[in-house]
C-alpha cells in the first residue's frame, strides 16, 4: 500500500488541521513534535504529512506531490489551480472584502481611475473586471494593505477581514464583500480516482467530525 501524502498550510491552520486528523484516528505525533524533518509519517495508516507555505499547497496538490491539502479559500481563489475542493472545514473564517474610506460608501461606481492595493491581484481583477466590468490598476503589496489608502497610494483595497478592527481603527470601512473565506480540504484529481476508497474514508471521517462540533 502506498503512502497518502497530505500537505498542510504552515501557520494558524496547522493546529486546527492536526486536531481534525487526530479526531479521525490519524497519528500526528511526529507532526506535533518540534522535529526539523520536512516529511512526517504516520506509519500505521501509511500517511505522510508535510508543511508548506499556504500559497504553495494548491500547487503541490495540483501536481500530485500531495494527494490531499488543507488551505484557505483565499489561496485557492488567488492560485486558481485545477483540483477538487471537497470540504469546507469552517475554521479560520473571515471575509474577502473591498474596503476604503467611509466617504466612498455607495460611491464605488463614481471612481473613474481606480487604484486597488492588495496581496491578491487575481481576486481583485476577477472581482472588478469580470463582476463589476470596471478596469482598475492593481498595486501589489505584501505588508499592511490598510496603509495604502491612508497615504494616497490607492483609493481602495482588497483584503481579508476578520473582526474589522484594523479597518475601523484606521478610518476605513467595508465597501463590498467579495467572498466568504475559510479553510478547505482539497484533493488531487488523479488521486481521487486512484485512491478513492482511502481518500473518501478520510473525507467522510472529517465530515462526521465537523457535524459533531
Amino acid at each position: 500500500m502506498r503512502y497518502l501524502t497530505i500537505a498542510l498550510s504552515k501557520g494558524r491552520l496547522t493546529d486546527m488541521s492536526v486536531e481534525l486528523f487526530e479526531a479521525i484516528g490519524i497519528d500526528c505525533t511526529e507532526l506535533k513534535s518540534s522535529s526539523r524533518k520536512l516529511i512526517l509519517t504516520d506509519e500505521k495508516n501509511k500517511i505522510k504529512f508535510f508543511l508548506a507555505k499556504p500559497s504553495d499547497v494548491p500547487t503541490y496538490v495540483e501536481y500530485g506531490a500531495a494527494d490531499i491539502g488543507i488551505v484557505g479559500k483565499d489561496t485557492l481563489l488567488e492560485e486558481g489551480r485545477h483540483l477538487y475542493e471537497v470540504l469546507n472545514l469552517g475554521f479560520a473564517a473571515c471575509k474577502m472584502v473591498v474596503a476604503g474610506p467611509a466617504e466612498l460608501m455607495g460611491k464605488l461606481d463614481q471612481l473613474t481611475n481606480k487604484r486597488v492595493a492588495t496581496k491578491y491581484p487575481r481576486i481583485a481583477r476577477e472581482y472588478f473586471e469580470h463582476k463589476r466590468k470596471e478596469s482598475i490598476e492593481v498595486i501589489k503589496l505584501n505588508g499592511s494593505i490598510e496603509l495604502a489608502p491612508l497615504v494616497g497610494l490607492s483609493e481602495v483595497i482588497v483584503d481579508l477581514v476578520e473582526s474589522g478592527r484594523t479597518l475601523k481603527e484606521n478610518g476605513l470601512v467595508v465597501l463590498d464583500t467579495i467572498a466568504d473565506i475559510s479553510a478547505r480540504l482539497v484533493v488531487n484529481r488523479v488521486s481521487m480516482k486512484m485512491e478513492s476508497e482511502r481518500i473518501n474514508a478520510i473525507i467522510e471521517g472529517i465530515r462526521k467530525e465537523l457535524e459533531k462540533r
